[in-house]
């Protein structure tokens, strides 16, 4: 990976928006700092297109897009978007009611087994703000062994289910997408952008394992400091600080690098 500073001029003013991860990269133990809050004020200022990329639940997106200024909120890990339009916020969920509810009753099946047979596992206090998957603490109010994390991930997909870790989140599915893949939609539907330029037209910066996907699919990729080892797929370049100090200083080279600072 590059220190951020080798960032060109040229690839940064090809960029038409910066999309973003919430846990470990925008935010600090859950908390937006000031200097993370001005660097999202700075680059909407600057005209780029904003997105947050999350496993957050659909009910924190509900809210994050009525406060920030962002385009739109992809939640739980690319399955749902939420968007504000006016004073109204709306989602964008490719399943209908009827199948998401058939798909909670099994996933609550499931996360009930994986509790009685792991008993390091709890339900994250989120979950029933949730609308496609059931959430597992494994770091955010609770410390989980990386190998029952492993065991209870095996145990899901045997039983046909996906499962993606974050730095916080064990998250339980029966959805096929990821944050890649949900972004790409919410940039066609509510960017009117051709996806496939989309990957070069926006940029995203993560830290952990479900970020990867994004790593994958999008050209201009940051890491901040803290980024996870066990991501497998490396973005281009890497931060000096970490988590929400990491964010602004990215902000800050490219809105350098685009002559807007």
């Amino acid at each position: 990976m590059l220190p951020i500073e080798d960032l060109g001029r040229e690839e940064a003013q090809r960029l038409d928006g910066l999309l973003f991860d919430l846990d470990d990269t925008l935010l600090d133990e859950g908390r937006l700092s000031l200097v993370a809050h001005q660097a999202l004020d700075a680059l909407a200022e600057a005209g780029l297109i904003l997105m947050a990329v999350t496993g957050r639940p659909a009910g924190w997106g509900a809210v994050l897009a009525r406060l920030w200024p962002v385009r739109g909120v992809v939640t739980e890990n690319g399955a749902v978007t939420v968007y504000r339009d006016g004073r109204t916020v709306h989602l964008l969920d490719p399943v209908d009611p009827a199948e998401r509810a058939a798909r909670s009753a099994r996933l609550e099946v499931l996360a009930a087994d994986l509790e009685a047979r792991f008993p390091e596992l709890r339900r994250a206090q989120e979950y029933s703000v949730r609308l496609s998957d059931l959430t597992l603490d494994i770091g955010e109010a609770r410390d989980v062994p990386p190998d029952v994390v492993e065991r209870a991930m095996g145990l899901a997909r045997e039983r046909g289910f996906h499962t993606v870790r974050s730095t916080v989140h064990l998250h339980l599915s029966l959805d096929g997408e990821d944050k890649a893949s949900g972004a790409l939609r919410a940039l066609e539907t509510l960017c009117d952008e051709d996806p496939a330029m989309a990957r070069e037209r926006y940029g995203f910066i993560g830290d952990s394992d479900n970020d990867a996907p994004c790593f994958a699919a999008f050209s201009t990729t940051i890491a901040v400091s803290n980024f996870r080892a066990l991501v497998t797929v490396r973005p281009r370049y890497v931060t000096r600080a970490a988590r929400g100090a990491g964010f602004a200083e990215a902000a800050r080279v490219v809105l350098e690098r685009r002559h807007h600072l």
